[in-house]
C-alpha cells in the first residue's frame, strides 16, 4: 500500500514488521533532505497525517514531535509547522537514507544472478536516462541544461 496525496508531500510505502512512526519519519527526512519538501514549506498537520494516512493521532503528533525535536520542522506562530532549514549534511547521511533499499536491490540482484559490475552498469544507465529527463538535477546543471524553478516532483 502506497500514500501520497496533495495534503501529504511525500510519500510512504508501508511496511511489515516495521513501525509506522519509523517508516513515516523516514520518508518526511528523505523527503526534505532530497529537496522534494524545501524550508519553508508547510509541513502537515497532525490532524492532516492523521487523517491522510490513516494512523492514530497520537502517533501523528509524536512524528511531527520528532521531527521538531531534531530541527527538521519548526512551528511558526500563524503559520503552522514548516520545514526547517537543514544543515549540510554528510555523505554518509544520505547514503544512509537508502540503505534498505540498497539491500534489497543487492538481494533481488544475486537472487537473479546479476553480477556486481553488471549491476552497477546498469544503475550507471538508469541514473543517465533519468538524469537527462530532469532539468534541475546536478547532473542536468553541471551539462549546462536549463532548470525550471520551483519543479517537484510529487
Amino acid at each position: 500500500m502506497c500514500n501520497s496525496t496533495r495534503v501529504i508531500p511525500f510519500r510512504v510505502q508501508f511496511r511489515t514488521g516495521i513501525s509506522l512512526f519509523e517508516q513515516i519519519v523516514y520518508a518526511a527526512k528523505k523527503a526534505m533532505v532530497s529537496g522534494q519538501m524545501r524550508p519553508g514549506d508547510p509541513f502537515p498537520s497532525v490532524r492532516a497525517l492523521s487523517k491522510e494516512l490513516k494512523i492514530n493521532p497520537n502517533t501523528a503528533h509524536k512524528i511531527v514531535a520528532h521531527l521538531v525535536s531534531e530541527g527538521l520542522l519548526e512551528t511558526r506562530p500563524g503559520i503552522g509547522t514548516v520545514v526547517a532549514a537543514l544543515p549540510d549534511s554528510t555523505r554518509k547521511e544520505r547514503t544512509q537514507l537508502l540503505g534498505h533499499e540498497i539491500e534489497e536491490l543487492v538481494v533481488e540482484a544475486k537472487r537473479l544472478g546479476i553480477g556486481r559490475e553488471e549491476m552497477l552498469a546498469s544503475i550507471a544507465e538508469h541514473w543517465q536516462r533519468l538524469s537527462s529527463k530532469d532539468p534541475t538535477s546536478k547532473d542536468s546543471q553541471a551539462a549546462g541544461k536549463p532548470t525550471e524553478e520551483g519543479r517537484r516532483d510529487r
